[in-house]
């Protein structure tokens, strides 16, 4: 369920030349996660053939290919795998917790560990497997990165989850870089990494401790309410519940600390109910962290475990690194700076870091205004060139002012565009240049009018 409890938020609120040709792994086995997609990244535009060749394989363009070069430079870097970086602390203490504490029968980890899984997969793996309805608004090229219109950047690691399941899997977690086109602000980038937590449960195992519980059963032919699902028995649900949260809960006391508080809520999402999001209180502030819930029991079926019910959460590596080391800048994971990375050089991964910002530079504002077009115009067309023209260089960009024409009915937006680097400072000079780029790339892609 590593949709990480932002993604589906969708719901409750809210043509240019590639990299050069790599060497790649085939993506068409679906299981082997051993291998970690190479870091030597290969992306190929022909514009003759009007294909993307990604990670060895070739994908015709079509009207929803919408990938751009800037997002496609970041698949294969595998942060989450690169010895001693905060998002490698951070999986690696995760992982250390989950194999330690919960052991099989004969003394190896009950969770399986995938985390080399390829970030390239099809529709029906991404959402369909998922239960997600068609018209769901998590499915909308707003919203996602499509290579074409059957296959994508996985949004979330969620897309991995039936086929593990399917291969035999009851106990695993997979992590992995993920896309999304958002906002630009200091907490959202358009690649980021989960972690997917699944566990099933088989009628004895989830009832071998409970006494009296050898007459207790999984399911029933009941009717759906708020805290169960139609085929699930109360006595069921509750139980999965309460693992989940005590796993969660010892998760997360473990990474931050004794004493750390904790609640919970009801919330929605698509493959789970009942669902919760998560919120622990760390130095004084509520935080949600994850998302989670019962596996719908339709998934778990389709994946060929009928006789099983479980549990799946995910959270976002991210997330978790900015909350403990105090990382005030999600851009600064992708950063290359010796004076970030070189602390969180430890001997050990449970080592404190207190982490010591780099110097604050200060920003350079431009604001930047159009009409829009009469077709159809998302805030993330926008976001998404500026970031593609931009880069890094970005720290945050703001819808300031909307205004409708009284009399042609015209929409105008201005855009106020914070530009700051995270290891320099920036000029007014190049800064001016790169705003009268992302001006320019807006009449041109977006078909805006500038009022520049």
């Amino acid at each position: 369920m590593a949709m990480l409890w932002k993604f589906m938020r969708v719901a409750k609120y809210s043509k240019t030349a590639l990299a050069p040709k790599v060497r790649g792994i085939p993506t068409h086995s679906k299981h082997s996660s051993s291998k970690s997609v190479p870091s030597d990244f290969a992306a190929h535009t022909t514009p003759c053939s009007n294909t993307v060749e990604l990670l060895g394989k070739a994908y015709p363009q079509d009207d929803y290919s919408n990938v751009t070069e800037k997002i496609l430079s970041k698949v294969g870097k595998n942060l989450h795998n690169k010895k001693h970086h905060p998002l490698w602390l951070i999986k690696e203490q995760v992982k250390d917790h989950f194999y330690k504490q919960y052991v099989g029968r004969r003394g190896t980890p009950l969770f399986s560990v995938y985390d080399g899984l390829s970030p390239v997969v099809t529709v029906q793996q991404n959402f369909d497997s998922l239960l997600i309805p068609q018209n769901h608004a998590s499915r909308r090229k707003e919203d996602n990165y499509y290579l074409n219109r059957d296959h994508m950047l996985r949004a979330h690691t969620s897309a991995h989850q039936w086929d593990l399941i399917h291969s035999g899997l009851d106990a695993f977690l997979a992590v992995g870089d993920v896309y999304r086109r958002d906002t630009i602000d200091n907490t959202h980038y358009p690649v980021f990494h989960q972690m997917e937590g699944v566990r099933l449960f088989s009628c004895h195992e989830l009832f071998s401790n409970i006494k009296d519980g050898e007459g207790l059963q999984l399911f029933e032919q009941g009717h759906r309410t708020a805290h169960k699902q139609e085929c699930h028995t109360m006595e069921a649900v509750r139980l999965v519940e309460f693992n989940l949260k005590q796993v969660l809960t010892k998760l997360m006391t473990h990474i931050f600390g004794d004493g750390l508080q904790v609640r919970w809520v009801d919330c929605y999402f698509p493959f789970t109910h009942p669902s919760f999001e998560m919120e622990i209180n760390f130095q004084g502030e509520w935080m949600e962290v994850l998302g989670c819930g019962v596996m719908e029991q339709q998934l778990v079926n389709s994946a060929g475990a009928q006789d099983k019910i479980g549990w799946a959460f995910g959270l976002g590596l991210e997330r978790l690194a900015m909350i403990l080391y105090n990382i005030p800048d999600i851009r600064l994971f992708w950063s290359e700076d010796e004076r970030f990375l070189k602390q969180f050089i430890v001997p050990h991964i449970w080592q404190k870091i207190k982490f010591q910002p780099l110097s604050r530079y200060p920003p350079l504002i431009n604001d930047i205004s159009f009409w829009l077009p009469s077709e159809t115009y998302s805030k993330n067309d926008f976001y998404d060139l500026a970031r593609t023209v931009g880069g890094d260089l970005i720290e945050k960009v703001v819808l300031v002012d909307e205004f409708t024409h009284p009399k042609t009915k015209k929409v105008s937006h201005c855009y106020r565009i914070v530009y700051r680097h995270p290891e320099r400072t920036l000029t007014q000079e190049e800064v001016h240049r790169i705003h009268q780029a992302i001006e320019e790339s807006a009449v041109r892609e977006l078909g805006v009018e500038g009022r520049f």
